[in-house]
């Protein structure tokens, strides 16, 4: 048996960025924490979590939900930050307004505070509500605040900004809205653009205006592409890239596990395995 300072010495030596995914759980695999998890291995980091519900679903649909007790969603934040630094963090489903505050709660008592991403899930591409009616100003008063970036798609844009969103010309005047509003950065995702054949996203941090295009794969069924974009960049902020490298990184591994989709049962699904780790340096 090593002693004290031996394995302290394994506690805190260097090893794979910590990473922490805040969200719910996807039965199906595709998106979520699983997601997530995938994501952060398959770019070198080390994956923790913290789950806020857990659901019933597949990529056709969600058909039951289950919230975790505030309380619970909190200690899993802080066992994991007391045991390990953690080199950045992303929420996703935050499900509830109490589990919002909880999550506030437990992120302000981190010092310093890691890179952290929030992807405001508000809705699933089946169309069944991830958020409760009564949470999203929680969130939008708690948890955005706090973001090193928040990762709207333009539905979840328009709710936050109480106005809709048609086209590739509203993205950039999102972003800037919302970072009017919120003083954060932030990554407008034109990825369901029905008038492009480019998947398109635009970040704005407050200075420059960033573009990022790829073709859009068709073929592959898109539950969970942003739970994977989002993880990915904070898999990069975790790797200590500046924000507008680990979108432009992000992006690629998102595209490459497109790119390599995996049929499974009637559909093909992001294969977040394919992505080497050197993704993050490349």
């Amino acid at each position: 048996m090593g002693t004290k300072r031996g394995v302290e010495a394994e506690r805190t030596g260097s090893g794979p960025p910590v990473l922490l995914t805040i969200a719910g759980s996807d039965s199906g695999g595709g998106a979520g924490i699983q997601a997530d998890l995938k994501t952060f291995a398959a770019l070198g980091g080390y994956g923790t979590s913290a789950i806020t519900a857990i659901t019933a679903q597949n990529p056709d649909g969600v058909s039951a939900i289950q919230g975790v007790d505030p309380g619970i969603v909190a200690e899993q934040i802080r066992q994991i930050a007391r045991y390990t630094p953690l080199a950045a963090a992303k929420t996703g489903m935050l499900f509830s307004a109490a589990v919002v505050r909880a999550v506030a709660e437990a992120w302000s008592e981190q010092s310093p505070h890691p890179p952290l991403v929030v992807d405001p899930v508000l809705v699933a591409t089946s169309g069944a509500k991830l958020l409760e009616d009564d949470a999203l100003a929680a969130l939008c008063e708690r948890i955005v605040p706090l973001a090193t970036v928040v990762t709207p798609n333009m539905g979840e844009a328009a709710l936050l900004l109480g106005r809709p969103l048609r086209g590739r010309a509203d993205l950039e005047p999102a972003a800037r809205a919302l970072h009017a509003r919120f003083g954060v950065a932030v990554l407008v995702k034109g990825g369901h653009l029905s008038d492009s054949a480019e998947a398109a996203d635009c970040l704005y941090d407050g200075r420059s205006v960033a573009w990022y295009s790829r073709p859009f794969v068709r073929w592959v069924n898109g539950h969970g592409t942003g739970c994977t974009l989002s993880a990915a960049i904070a898999a990069g902020l975790g790797a200590g890239q500046p924000l507008a490298e680990a979108v432009k990184h992000a992006r690629a591994y998102l595209h490459a596990a497109l790119l390599a989709a995996v049929r499974v049962g009637p559909a093909k699904a992001i294969n977040h395995a394919h992505a080497p780790v050197t993704v993050l340096g490349g």
